[in-house]
Formats: structure tokens, C-alpha cells, sequence
């Protein structure tokens, strides 16, 4: 695994057509956009790049992601955020196995499942 980038590290070319993930490695919002990434086999189409949250770099806020949060996705000259947006961004924009079901019914049950996912983390984490 590459190292965490802190205060002390250069960016990377940013926008340079490299699709990149940031995320932290202790972070579980980041960790399921990463499990994402690796479930569709995508390890060689987008790149890793962990943050160190205790010591997070300048140039993130400033240059990739003014949020200043983790996950976030480098892709075709923007970059987008939010763990459970990516992980519908990733599976419809990347090839690999479908995350989500074709049927309407269980499609829509599975954004039922999303939505109480989030939920459950957001309590667990507060706890």
C-alpha cells in the first residue's frame, strides 16, 4: 500500500488524466469506495492516494477537494465526493461486475439498503 501523504508531501499532477482515489486508510466512508474499486477489479484504472487525516496537506483543500474530506474521485478533469455517490459513480462509469441489480424492485430496495447503511454508520460512529 502507498504511503499516506501528509503536510510535508508534494501533490500529485493533479488533472493530468490519472483517475485517483483519495481516501484514508481509517476512515470507513473512504473504505467503501475502496472495497468498490477493488470488487469491480479496478486497481490498475484508479489509482490510490491516502491522506493523512491528522496531518492532511494544504494542496488537498486547495487544489483537489475544497470540502477537505475523504473519499473523494479524480476523474476526467473533475473531482467528485461522498462515499455512497461514488460508489453509484464507480459502478456505472467503470467497466467491471455490476454492484447493483437490474430489476427495478431490487434496484430499488438496494438505494433502500444505501440509505440505511449510511444511517446505521453516521450512528455507530457518533456512539
Amino acid at each position: 500500500l502507498p504511503p499516506a501523504l501528509d503536510s510535508t508531501s508534494e501533490p500529485p499532477p493533479i488533472f493530468d488524466g490519472t483517475t485517483r482515489l483519495y481516501i484514508s486508510y481509517t476512515c470507513p466512508y473512504a473504505q467503501r469506495v475502496w472495497i468498490t474499486r477493488n470488487s469491480k477489479g479496478l486497481q490498475d484504472k484508479i489509482k490510490l492516494v491516502p491522506i493523512d487525516l491528522k496531518n492532511r496537506p494544504d494542496w488537498y483543500k486547495e487544489k483537489v477537494y475544497p470540502p477537505n474530506k475523504v473519499p473523494s474521485l479524480e476523474h476526467n478533469n473533475e473531482v467528485k465526493g461522498e462515499s455512497l455517490d461514488l460508489i453509484k459513480y464507480i459502478d456505472s462509469h467503470f467497466e467491471g461486475p455490476s454492484l447493483f441489480p437490474n430489476d427495478p424492485a431490487k434496484k430499488e430496495f438496494a438505494e433502500e439498503l444505501f440509505s440505511y447503511t449510511d444511517a446505521f454508520s453516521k450512528a455507530v460512529i457518533s456512539a
